[in-house]
């Protein structure tokens, strides 16, 4: 299960790559573009988000295409938590990236 979109910071990555340049922790955030189907919607909103959950994503967002949003999970409590399902005429930020804002929309265009 390779994820569509990765982020990791520069300090989990020093400490996150083994001497053959493989990365051996979790990224900060990940972002996955729901595929058509109900067996990959499934996959990445049930397997994918335990996956995550269980190797210590921080953030997980599920960007939906057919439906114009983006769902916006963070850990909570030790799990991965809904915490917003933005549309269209959101801003997506994130506390990962204090500088990052950008209009939902444009994430569709």
């Amino acid at each position: 299960m390779i994820p569509d979109v990765v982020w990791i910071s520069q300090e989990r990555l020093a400490n996150g790559v083994d001497q053959a340049g493989h990365l051996t922790v979790a990224p900060e955030l990940i972002v996955e573009i729901l595929s058509p189907g109900k067996f990959n919607e499934q996959r990445d909103k049930e397997v994918k988000l335990k996956l995550y959950s269980l190797h210590g994503v921080q953030e997980y967002w599920i960007v939906n295409w057919q439906l114009k949003n983006l769902e916006i999970y963070r850990r909570s409590n030790a799990q991965l938590q809904l915490v917003s399902t933005l549309l269209v005429d959101d801003i997506l930020t994130s506390p990962l990236l204090p500088e990052f804002a950008s209009p939902v929309a444009k994430i569709f265009q």
